[in-house]
Formats: C-alpha cells, structure tokens, sequence
C-alpha cells in the first residue's frame, strides 16, 4: 500500500539514522526528493528471493525481518531491518537478483528509491560512494564479529549482546521505572533462537537464568531490559 507521505515519527527516524544524518545536507535532499512511501501490514512480503533489484530501501518504522528458506522449506530469520537504517544498495551496484526474503514485521514503512534515480543521484554527488563504501565497511566489521562470536562466545554472552542490540534499536523507557527498557519489537523465543542460531528450548532456558538475576523480566507485551550494565558484563564474558 502507498501512501504520498512519511509521518513525522517516520520523517524522524528516517533523518535521525546514523549513516543517513551523516550525508551533506544536499544530497540527502535529493533522496528524499526521489523517495516514495509504501505501507505494510505484519507479515506482508515485500520482495522476494530472485527478484530483480529494482529498489533502495530504508525501514522507516516497524521492521523488515530478512529471511532465507531452508530445503525442508523451513523459514529463517536471519536479522531484522530497524528503522533509519537503508538496504538494498549492493544489488543497486551488481544488478545481480535479491538473495533473500524480506517480510514486514509488525506495521512496517518503507521509503524507497528506484535504480534509475539512484543512478542519477550517484552521478550528481560523488559523496555517495564515499559513503556508501564506509556502509558496507561497516557492515563487514560487522558481520565478521557476528561470525566470531557464533565461533568463540557461549549462548549466554550472544544473547546478552543480542538483547542489547535490540534494546538500543527498539528500547523505549518502560515507565514509571524509567531506568528499564521495554523492547517494543515483538520477537518470539523461537525467532530470538533463529537470530541466534540456536534452540529455542536453550534461548528459553538462558532467558530464564537472566530473569532470575534481575537482568531482564519477561512479559507478554515485551522483554524488559532491567539491568544493562550486567548484561553488558554478561554481553563480554565476565559474568
């Protein structure tokens, strides 16, 4: 579903994205001249594996949870799109087809750009290689820390670093405690495993171990994040 506008909470995030708010003012500009808007509901697919690249995208609010189909044609989730974040721009280079699903994860906006207005942005500013060069040199860094940990640190200490990642991209203050933070995405033991590479009966256990030390408080309207300096310690190993 389209819609001509983002909202202002979209706008924010959109802006407030750390990559995005580093771009001068100019090209970030003609971005969001080109952009257009689409709505999604939970769960709706938004591309598929072996579609033609013909968007960039950014997540402007919700998520888009980036899947991969195993041979028993069981899915997995592979990470979660959080808002102001942009994807979609290697593909915008190679031409090469979309390796993943993407699905929106609960009401999920997207702001998109076509490959032939990319293009044209890309030979207007010759910022934007730049610094869509640091983006991936980024995302390396990355990626091969997440391969290092799945190599070196017990289920504990990845779940640690996984729940503070998404209390950073989703913690909102859990008041009138306002030194707790409520993870608003809406994540099942069985996908938190799945991010993890583990089972869902070993996250569980984990879980519970950490509620137990007054780390987290499970809920039915979301993980509560009560002590972040521990699981910052658990997060490195000390604990």
């Amino acid at each position: 579903m389209d819609e001509p506008i983002l909202t202002m909470e979209e706008r924010e995030a959109i802006n407030g994205g750390r990559w995005f708010a580093s771009l001068s003012p100019s090209l970030r500009h003609d971005i969001l001249r080109c952009a257009f808007v689409k709505r999604y509901h939970d769960g709706d697919l938004i591309s598929a594996r072996g579609d033609s690249p013909e968007l960039w995208v950014a997540c402007a609010k919700g998520a888009v949870r980036v899947s991969s189909t195993t041979l028993a044609g069981k899915q997995i989730t592979l990470t979660y799109v959080e808002p102001g974040v942009w994807f979609g721009d290697v593909a915008m280079f190679d031409g090469d087809r979309r390796t993943h699903d993407t699905y929106a994860h609960g009401a999920t906006t997207i702001l998109c750009v076509t490959r032939a207005d990319f293009q044209k942005i890309l030979a207007q500013h010759s910022e934007l290689y730049e610094a869509l060069m640091r983006l991936q040199a980024r995302r390396i860094r990355l990626l091969f820390g997440q391969v290092e940990d799945l190599s070196s640190l017990p289920l504990r200490a990845r779940l640690a670093k996984q729940l503070l990642h998404l209390a950073r991209s989703y913690g909102v203050p859990n008041t009138p405690v306002d030194d707790e933070l409520r993870i608003s995405l809406q994540l099942a033991q069985e996908e938190l495993a799945q991010l993890l590479g583990a089972s869902r009966q070993r996250v569980n256990q984990e879980l519970k171990t950490m509620e137990r030390e007054a780390v987290i408080r499970i809920e039915p309207a979301g993980l509560i994040v009560r002590d972040r300096v521990a699981l910052l310690r658990i997060g490195e190993g000390e604990t």
